[in-house]
C-alpha cells in the first residue's frame, strides 16, 4: 500500500487524533496512537459513575455529514457503527419569563417565534438566507489550510472576504435580524461553544447558529463518546495500533525535525512524522525540550487570549425527570454580566447560566431502567482567575444545583442522586491536562484564526502536524473532525502519498 513504509505516532485518541488515524491506517499507513488514558476519547470519552454512563464533553452532533465523509474516506459506513438520532425541538431555551423551543424545521421555528415573539418570524428567512450565504462562501475556506500566507490568495478566501463582517461582533450581527434581547439570545448563545462571550465573538461565527438550523442536532444512542470508540475500531481494522495508558513524556527532535517520542518510563519510539492530538497549550509547555520553540514559546503562549473554562457536574438519579427535555439552557437574568464575570472580571457569577442535558428522555441505556444519567456545564473563568476550587467548589455546587430544581422543575434532585463526578477549571489543567483549565483551547478571536492560529503544519518543528481545538479550524468536534483529515492529507501530500480529496462543500438548504 501507499503508505506502508512509513511509520506515524499520533499523541492523544481524541477526535482529531482518531481521524487522523483512520484515514492514515485506510491509506497503507503504519500508524500507532498513543492514550495516556486508559480509554479513548480525550474530551469526547466516557466517564462512569457506578451504572450511570456520562459524556466527559460534547453532548449533541452538529454537521454529521462530515463524520459520514470522514467515515467514507476511510472505507466505511457510520451507520454499521453507530446509532443517531436527530433531536427535534433542538433544546429548550430558559430566559426566566420567555421559554423557547428551537426546530431545525423552519416552518416550526417560525411558528415557534410567533408563540414567543409575536410579529418577529421573518427574521428567521432573513437569517437563514444571510447565513446561508455566508456559511456557502466561508465554509470551504475552514476545509483548507492556512500553513502559507499564500492561502488567502486561494479564490475561495478571495470569495468569502465580503462576507467575514470584519469589526462586527456575532451580538452586533445577530440584532440586524432580530429585535427583541431574548430572540437575539437564542441565535447568539452558541458563542459558549467557543468560550466567548457573542459580544466579543467575531459575526463571522453567525455560521455556527446556522448550521443547527441547517443540520439539526444529533445525539448518538449510547452517548458521544460511542464516536470515539467508533473511530478507534475502524482505525484498528485498517491496521493501526492504539497503546492505552501511554504517556509521551516529550517530542524528540533532531536538526529541527521530529523523530518520534519518549514515553514516560524510558521507550523511545521512531516516526516519520508525529501527529499532536494532545491539548496545544498543555504540548507547547510540558512535551517540547526549552529552547525549541520561538512563537509559541511557553511565555508567549502564556500570554495569549485562552477562552473560558467550565465547571462540571455528572450525577447518576435513582430517577427520570421525564418532563425536563434533552437539552436546556437556563440563561442568567443578566446574561451579559454573567459572560463578563467570566471572561473579563474572572470571578464567579451569583446568578448564573447552566447547561442541563437530561439524554435518558430520550436515551434508556445511559443508567439502570427508571434512572437517569444528568449532565451539567456551567462555563467560568479559566484559571487566569485565580480562583481556589478547593474553596470554592462546594458552594458553587449548592447554588448551581438551586437553579437547576428551581428552573427546571427538578424539585428533590439532591434526595435522587446516588452517584456523583464533579471536573472543575483545576481539574481540567491539573488532571486533564488542559492549559489553564481553558477548556475551549485558544481563544477563536480574529488574531488567532486561520493563518495566525497555530498550523496544522506545525510551523516550529519539521515532521509535525497538529490536530484537535488548538489548531485550524478550532473548537467544537465538526471542525475538529476536520482538523484531523487536514493534517492527514497534508501528510499525504508531504509524504507523497495520494488521496481522494473532500467532497465539494454544499448545502442541504438552499
Amino acid at each position: 500500500m501507499a503508505g506502508a513504509d512509513k511509520s506515524i505516532i499520533i499523541i492523544g485518541a481524541g477526535p482529531g487524533g482518531l481521524t487522523s488515524a483512520m484515514l492514515l491506517a485506510s491509506r497503507g499507513f503504519k500508524v500507532t496512537v498513543l492514550e495516556k488514558q486508559g480509554k479513548v476519547g480525550g474530551r469526547n470519552g466516557e466517564l462512569t459513575a457506578g451504572p450511570y454512563h456520562h459524556d466527559i464533553g460534547p453532548t449533541f452532533l452538529m454537521m454529521r455529514h462530515i463524520l459520514d465523509q470522514v467515515f467514507a474516506e476511510s472505507g466505511r459506513k457510520l451507520e454499521d457503527y453507530l446509532s443517531l438520532v436527530k433531536l427535534d425541538p433542538m433544546y429548550r431555551l430558559d430566559f426566566g419569563d420567555k421559554v423557547l423551543h428551537p426546530s431545525s424545521d423552519p416552518a416550526a421555528m417560525k411558528s415557534e417565534i410567533e408563540r414567543v415573539f409575536p410579529g418577529q418570524s421573518a427574521g428567521l428567512d432573513a437569517f437563514l438566507r444571510g447565513e446561508g450565504k455566508r456559511l456557502n462562501k466561508m465554509y470551504p475556506c475552514l476545509q483548507k489550510d492556512y500553513s502559507s500566507l499564500s492561502a488567502f490568495l486561494r479564490p475561495e478566501f478571495i470569495a468569502a472576504l465580503p462576507y467575514l463582517s470584519l469589526g462586527k461582533s456575532l451580538y452586533g450581527k445577530l440584532s440586524e435580524y432580530f429585535k427583541d434581547e431574548a430572540l437575539r439570545l437564542s441565535f447568539t448563545f452558541q458563542s459558549k461553544y467557543l468560550g466567548m462571550s457573542p459580544w466579543d465573538c467575531p459575526a463571522a461565527f453567525a455560521i455556527i447558529p446556522y448550521l443547527e438550523y441547517a443540520y439539526g442536532v444529533w445525539h448518538v444512542m449510547g452517548g458521544l463518546s460511542r464516536i470515539s470508540e467508533a473511530m478507534a475500531k475502524v482505525a484498528q481494522e485498517q491496521g493501526a495500533s492504539i497503546r492505552l495508558g501511554a504517556e509521551v513524556e516529550r517530542l524528540r527532535v533532531e536538526q529541527g525535525r521530529a523523530k518520534g517520542v519518549l514515553l514516560k518510563g524510558g521507550e523511545r519510539l521512531d516516526a516519520d512524522a508525529v501527529i499532536v492530538n494532545a491539548d496545544f497549550g498543555h504540548a507547547m509547555s510540558s512535551l517540547v525540550e526549552p529552547g525549541l520553540l520561538k512563537r509559541w514559546a511557553p511565555a508567549k503562549l502564556a500570554a495569549r487570549p485562552f477562552s473560558c473554562s467550565t465547571y462540571m457536574l455528572y450525577l447518576g438519579l435513582d430517577t427520570l425527570y421525564r418532563d425536563a427535555p434533552h437539552h436546556t439552557i437556563l440563561f442568567a437574568k443578566d446574561y451579559q454580566r454573567n459572560l463578563q464575570d467570566i471572561t473579563r472580571a474572572k470571578r464567579l457569577s451569583q446568578d448564573t447560566s447552566v447547561y442541563v442535558r437530561n439524554a435518558s428522555v430520550t436515551d434508556p441505556s445511559l443508567a439502570p431502567e427508571g434512572h437517569s444519567a444528568l449532565y451539567i456545564l456551567v462555563p467560568v473563568a479559566n484559571n487566569e482567575s485565580g480562583l481556589d476550587w478547593a474553596q470554592e467548589a462546594p458552594g458553587f455546587r449548592e447554588r448551581v444545583l438551586d437553579i437547576v430544581e428551581a428552573r427546571l422543575g427538578m424539585q428533590g434532585l439532591r434526595s435522587h442522586i446516588r452517584e456523583e463526578r464533579c471536573i472543575t477549571p483545576w481539574d481540567w489543567e491539573h488532571s486533564l491536562g488542559v492549559y489553564k483549565g481553558a477548556t475551549f483551547n485558544l481563544a477563536h478571536s480574529l488574531d488567532q484564526m486561520l493563518y495566525l492560529r497555530p498550523h496544522n503544519r506545525f510551523e516550529e518543528i519539521g515532521g509535525v502536524y497538529l490536530v484537535g481545538g488548538g489548531t485550524h479550524p478550532g473548537s467544537g468536534l465538526p471542525t475538529i473532525y476536520e482538523s484531523g483529515r487536514i493534517s492527514a492529507n497534508l501528510l499525504c501530500r508531504d509524504q507523497g502519498v495520494a488521496f481522494k480529496e473532500p467532497a465539494a462543500f454544499s448545502l442541504p438548504l438552499a
